[in-house]
């Protein structure tokens, strides 16, 4: 069985605490492509930056994103995913009309049911990682939120709840035979 499980939806929709709280839970977990390129780009030349060159950007998170997805293949047990290739890919390909999407889900498939965070204003936050607005975050995750199931993906949509119980929800989403934490 496929245990490698993204997380994706909204920006500021609370996945970098979820995901903190599963790695409290002993969890293997990948932390967001974006946010380690913007902290890599911000050290270096900053030719990367989404707010520079998206493209660029998203490019490298692909190629990020790949390396991730390979290398959690060595993990036992559940490696969640604060977003993954599908989301980079789907950038790429709305930006410049590139159709690497489905070649590239085709390619490297996460597990069966993907979770998504809605749009929840009351948490959202910029910092900077994050210098978009809510609504360009509300239309990315209605991007994404359309086009995770043309892939075959059962998208589940997380509830608006304490992180523990969020937490909590997508674990018992998932089949318990595979659990190995």
């Amino acid at each position: 069985m496929n245990r490698l499980v993204l997380i994706s939806g909204c920006s500021g929709g609370g996945k970098s605490t979820l995901l903190a709280e599963l790695a409290a839970r002993g969890h293997a977990v990948v932390e967001e492509p974006g946010r380690r390129i913007v902290k890599q780009e911000v050290e270096g030349d900053g030719a990367a930056l989404p707010w520079v060159d998206m493209a660029a950007f998203a490019r490298r998170a692909i190629e990020m994103a790949m390396a991730d997805h390979a290398a959690a293949h060595e993990q036992s047990g559940w490696t969640f995913f604060d977003r993954g290739l599908i989301d980079a890919a789907a950038a790429l390909q709305h930006l410049t009309g590139e159709p690497i999407l489905e070649k590239l889900s085709v390619a490297h498939r996460y597990h069966q049911r993907v979770f998504l965070s809605p749009p929840w204003p009351e948490i959202y936050t910029t910092d900077p990682e994050r210098r978009h607005g809510f609504d360009e975050a509300v239309a990315e995750y209605d991007r994404l939120a359309a086009v995770y199931p043309t892939l075959g993906y059962d998208v589940v949509i997380l509830p608006k709840i304490a992180v523990a119980d969020r937490a909590d929800f997508i674990l018992d989403c998932l089949p318990r035979e595979t659990r190995q934490q």
